[in-house]
């Protein structure tokens, strides 16, 4: 007979929060677990009531949604907490906040009223810096990436080398420069589908390397400016949360 868990006395969870946070700086070299341990530690400082699992090993109940890579900023990471008492959003924002390392910033805090969550993440818009690429480079090898029906990258995996078609992900993709910051810095903002595998930004350039030779003599600056449900016009994404915002405007008018 299999042993049994001990008993426990585990409260139940009586609400869940989403957070959306932000990941800069030198931050942005922190991987997921890093943050996990990072956000375990601040709830227990901030006092915030988590709920726990059961059996033999109880962990807080905490659902990490779809993380940007070692390495990228981000102004949209996602993090669900189930917690024992009713908490006000605005407080637990302010109290994590208060407790984490500059740079993993607690940036809104909505109690989930909606299912489905992960499912919403559609799509993600990212910003990458290209130091040192000519904007009119840029330009002539975006415009390579779209003519092009499907680009063939490989990245190592866990389990060993695979190939995908980056160019299928793509939804939109606009060049620009910053004149005023860095004239020498070709700006390329990408709209890209989820899928599986996921295609990230170091995909995308690779593809660009494959349609175009064009290969950054720096490293490149990548940060996720959103993520959340494509729009129809596939040149942005609306705000995840947002259905969780009009539920909770519904139910404070029935209160």
């Amino acid at each position: 007979m299999a042993p049994r868990p001990p008993e426990r006395d585990i409260a139940p969870t009586v609400q869940k929060l989403r957070f959306r946070y932000a990941k800069r700086g030198r931050l942005r070299f922190s991987s997921a677990r890093d943050f996990q341990r990072a956000l375990e530690r601040a709830l227990r400082r901030a006092r915030i009531p988590m709920a726990y699992s059961a059996g033999f090993s109880p962990h807080p109940k905490v659902s990490y949604t779809n993380t940007a890579a070692t390495g990228v900023a981000s102004e949209a990471e996602y993090v669900e907490l189930g917690v024992t008492r009713e908490c006000d959003p605005v407080a637990v924002r302010d109290a994590l906040d208060a407790v984490l390392p500059p740079g993993l910033d607690v940036l809104e805090v909505v109690v989930a009223r909606t299912k489905d969550f992960a499912h919403r993440l559609e799509a993600s818009v990212w910003r990458i810096e290209l130091p040192e690429i000519a904007l009119t480079d840029l330009e002539s090898a975006v415009a390579a990436l779209l003519a092009a029906d499907e680009v063939m990258v490989e990245r190592m995996t866990k389990n060993g080398p695979r190939t995908f078609d980056a160019r299928a992900a793509v939804v939109s993709a606009e060049c620009a420069a910053e004149e005023a910051v860095d004239p020498a810095c070709a700006i390329l903002t990408l709209v890209v589908r989820h899928g599986t595998p996921s295609v990230r930004p170091d995909d995308v350039l690779s593809a660009l390397r494959g349609v175009a030779d064009l290969v950054p003599p720096v490293p490149p600056r990548v940060t996720r400016l959103a993520q959340g449900p494509l729009h129809e016009a596939g040149t942005t994404v609306f705000d995840p949360l947002a259905p969780d915002r009009v539920d909770e405007a519904e139910a404070a008018r029935t209160r």
